[in-house]
């Protein structure tokens, strides 16, 4: 009679193991070790190929850090299973994570290169800082919510970034003691351009920003020798910029 093979299946520690009981062979096999990375690691490439790229967003810079930093680790744990869809999500105190594709477009319009130093205004959650991260050599971030600031340094920490600083506080003055900056971007709409913000770009530098009341653009400002240069690239809308910008 010929070789008889069967099969033993048996399931522990969260794994499955297969041996082949045939008369020459016993092999083993270990599958979905860690799946829940696996279902996290499928949703973040969905969204990026999906919701980005689909979309027009082509710097493989942006996608790359976008196809990397863990947007779940930066929503409310109750959100988490939203973390990957397509739009903005709160995160407490009013405040929101915006929409992938949004942080993709505005990412991409900064001209970002390796080596260069990005101003933030508005961490946030934090998602959009670790964005920064995964593509500038140094990203400077405000946060006027103290409790959000907190919140996103230790979850940015946590994650093993280190090439940011975190400073609590109103972000219309920017941070002069790190300026010029390569690129600045502004996550929360003023109603106008603030001109401390212009200033501390570096000659060519870009600052991307929303600006307005009721309907808000998102416009990309340009520092050239002849001046400022704006660019309106599309209708959005954000959280307002509270403190010294609602003062003027």
């Amino acid at each position: 009679m010929g070789r008889r093979f069967f099969w033993v299946v048996l399931l522990l520690a969260g794994g499955i193991f297969l041996f082949d009981c045939s008369e020459k062979k016993v092999e083993v096999q270990v599958r979905d070790q860690n799946p829940g990375e696996d279902i996290w690691g499928g949703r973040r490439s969905r969204m990026v190929k999906e919701q980005i790229e689909d979309r027009g967003v082509k710097d493989s810079l942006v996608l790359a850090a976008l196809g990397k930093v863990p947007r779940h680790k930066f929503v409310p744990e109750e959100l988490i299973d939203l973390a990957y869809t397509d739009g903005p999500l709160p995160i407490g105190n009013d405040q929101t994570i915006s929409q992938p594709y949004i942080v993709a477009v505005m990412t991409e319009l900064l001209h970002l290169k390796r080596g260069q130093k990005v101003l933030e205004i508005g961490t946030g959650s934090g998602y959009q800082c670790a964005v920064l991260c995964e593509i500038a050599d140094s990203v400077y971030t405000i946060e006027i919510v103290e409790p959000l600031g907190l919140k996103a340094d230790e979850t940015l920490r946590r994650l093993g970034y280190n090439n940011f600083e975190l400073r609590i506080g109103d972000g219309y003055q920017g941070w002069p003691g790190h300026s010029p900056f390569d690129a600045i971007i502004v996550t929360a709409a003023p109603n106008h351009i603030p001109e401390p913000l212009y200033q501390q770009l570096k000659m060519g530098g870009r600052m991307v920003l929303p600006v307005g009341n009721g309907s808000q653009e998102l416009l990309v400002v340009t520092k050239t020798e002849k001046g400022m240069v704006t660019e309106a690239v599309l209708p959005v809308r954000f959280v307002r910029m509270t403190g010294e910008a609602e003062e003027k």
